[in-house]
């Protein structure tokens, strides 16, 4: 049981969990922008403070403009969760609207994600399903193992896209090179040519 929970551990130290902490200014909106793969579960709560008057609208936007979480008036604590289809580079914003003739205050917003594994609720799963404590720990083992299994698979896909994008890329710097050296010959060559013909019509060589 020991060496079950110091694997989770281990593992549980590979898994996405992010937690930020920024000021927003009245009148003012903040982005951040998160990546992450296909057919992952990104959950993530936030807290904002509140003042009179003051009003801080939240959302999430993928790189298309799809809206995947919105929340207009996020006052205090809030959550959020939303499944990506594919590959997706998404933004979380928040914008803090002050009425007009209230006294401005600056906002301490605390945003924490989490991806994949990370965002599930085994503790509901394992109430739903019945499961026992150990049974409960050995399915989040299983996830996460296989999370990091696909971790590794989207890497390695990363890298040989980078290898063949950096063998192409050499193969059109040869080729751009090789064409470059003929147009070089050939321009001298007219050169010397045409300098030939001048010199030959000014008489000055036979």
């Amino acid at each position: 049981m020991q060496c079950l929970l110091g694997i989770l551990v281990v593992l549980a130290g590979l898994i996405d969990v992010e937690a930020i902490m920024f000021q927003l200014h009245p009148n003012n909106h903040k982005c951040l922008v998160e990546k992450v793969h296909a057919k992952t579960l990104v959950t993530g709560e936030y807290e904002v403070t509140e003042f009179p008057g003051q009003v801080v609208d939240f959302q999430v936007v993928d790189q298309n403009g799809h809206v995947l979480a919105n929340r207009a008036d996020a006052k205090g604590h809030g959550k959020f969760a939303f499944t990506t289809d594919k590959d997706v580079t998404y933004q979380l914003c928040f914008a803090s609207r002050v009425q007009q003739g209230q006294s401005a205050m600056v906002h301490d917003v605390t945003l924490v994600t989490k991806h994949g594994v990370e965002a599930k609720s085994y503790e509901g799963l394992a109430d739903a399903a019945k499961l026992k404590p150990l049974e409960m720990q050995l399915k989040k083992l299983e996830d996460l193992s296989e999370a990091i299994v696909q971790n590794f698979a989207y890497m390695r896909e990363r890298e040989e896209q980078m290898r063949d994008t950096n063998e192409s890329t050499s193969s059109r710097v040869l080729y751009f090179s090789v064409f470059g050296m003929c147009c070089l010959l050939g321009l001298a060559t007219w050169q010397v040519l045409y300098l030939r013909r001048y010199f030959k019509a000014k008489k000055l060589i036979e």
